[in-house]
């Protein structure tokens, strides 16, 4: 009997962080942690779903969800294996669909809703196979991740023949490097105590415990108000210390005279990069950015839409640290492509993690980056924040300040399911039938 797609379930699930300030940015004052969430079944007897979601901050979140269920043709009613076995096809098929096309191209709510899906068909793939999903794409030859990647528009800067020599010399050390991830972990870096809502106790407070629980990089938020900047950040530098890197991050805040005048104020205390100097459309307000703030370098990609935006940020030595996002671009093949580019362009990967469920995601792209692709952590760390891991099944783990590698099959993105029930928007008992505010 061949098994076939049984469903497309979409939910939209919100949780009111903002009542904290959890989140708070110079440009997301107040975000209500969310995600469109959604749940591919089959009529197989082993019971296995696949779970993915596309990360929001609130109000608009219905309107993703309903563009993941907009997908649900594209699935519902096909032979599962065949789907399964050709996810670069499958890739390929929703990305250049001729209709959805033109409601990108290839960036914004459609390609985010695509990035769900994909994503849970992978959950699904490593779910089959037994295997958790940094695991299952490290184990896969060169030549099967080269085929995931669509490589229209990379040529002039990755060509297959290219990612295939980088990939290559992976399967040197390869057992070696996954017996590493197991014992050690990967690093990481703690966003928490930086939030631009905190006061300075609770910034006090929150550096201290992560200096505790063995961080050796923190990130404050900044560009709402320069004086608060340089108080936060003398008060971060004190209590961390010299050694410990600090990173700020603008979330998009400045045009770029503004971005270079006030990262220059912020010199003096030693940022180790900044994050989001302005539009992440603007490749070359980066690059100009880039140039002028020297040595302090420059991060972005959380809001990048896609690898063609990626490509030109790295030819033109934009950034010093890529920051893929796990639901931004769409889904695991296309932050494949971004790996490869970075590691072409000789730039370190500290994926993006600052929302609900990131966390769990991208720590498989950056554990099979370090088994297969880059084969490094040198300057490498993903990000981490102590926010609503409990609703998941398979929460991200840290001791020492590192993520330890997740052991259960599938891609870490299934919800509870009383989570989804309780968080749901409106009708969910959090929300009580609430408005959008």
């Amino acid at each position: 009997m061949t098994n076939r797609f049984v469903s497309l379930s979409t939910y939209d699930v919100r949780f009111p962080t903002s009542r904290r300030l959890d989140g708070s940015d110079a440009m997301n004052p107040d975000p209500d942690y969310s995600a469109a969430y959604v749940v591919l079944r089959t009529d197989a007897a082993d019971g296995h779903e696949g779970h993915g979601f596309a990360f929001t901050i609130g109000r608009g979140n219905e309107v993703q969800t309903a563009a993941i269920g907009a997908l649900r043709p594209y699935l519902v009613g096909r032979a599962v294996q065949p789907v399964l076995d050709d996810l670069g096809g499958l890739w390929r098929e929703l990305v250049h669909d001729s209709q959805l096309r033109w409601l990108g191209p290839e960036k914004g709510v459609l390609h985010m809703a695509i990035s769900a899906v994909v994503n849970a068909l992978w959950d699904l793939r490593a779910k089959r196979a037994g295997l958790p999903l940094w695991r299952l794409l490290s184990a896969m030859a060169p030549e099967e991740i080269v085929e995931l990647v669509d490589f229209r528009y990379l040529t002039d800067a990755l060509t297959p023949a290219e990612a295939l020599r980088i990939l290559k010399p992976g399967a040197e050390g390869r057992e070696e490097r996954v017996a590493a991830l197991l014992a050690e972990g990967y690093p990481a870096y703690a966003t928490s105590p930086g939030w631009l809502g905190y006061d300075d106790e609770k910034l006090t407070r929150l550096c201290r415990e992560a200096l505790a629980a063995g961080f050796t990089q923190i990130k404050l938020k900044v560009g709402a108000d320069l004086a608060d900047d340089l108080r936060r950040l003398r008060i971060a530098r004190e209590v961390c210390g010299p050694r410990v890197r600090i990173a700020v991050d603008a979330n998009q805040r400045w045009d770029v005279d503004t971005a270079v005048e006030w990262v220059k104020a912020l010199a003096p205390f030693h940022p180790w990069w900044v994050e989001e100097p302005t539009s992440p459309d603007d490749v070359v307000g980066h690059a100009e950015i880039a140039r002028r703030i020297a040595p302090i370098p420059v991060a972005t990609g959380e809001h990048v839409p896609n690898r063609v935006v990626f490509k030109q940020l790295l030819q033109l030595r934009a950034v010093s640290f890529v920051q893929l996002d796990a639901a931004r671009v769409a889904g695991v093949n296309e932050n494949v492509a971004i790996l490869l580019l970075a590691a072409k362009f000789g730039i370190p990967v500290c994926p993006h993690a600052g929302g609900v469920g990131l966390c769990e995601l991208v720590q498989h792209l950056a554990m099979f980056d370090f088994v297969a692709v880059s084969r490094s952590t040198h300057n490498r760390v993903i990000e981490y924040v102590d926010h609503l891991h409990e609703h998941f099944t398979d929460p991200v783990r840290l001791r020492d300040g590192r993520y330890l590698a997740p052991s259960a099959p599938g891609f870490s993105s299934t919800m509870r399911a009383d989570s989804r029930a309780r968080y749901a928007f409106p009708d969910g008992p959090v929300w009580g039938g609430a408005r959008e505010r």
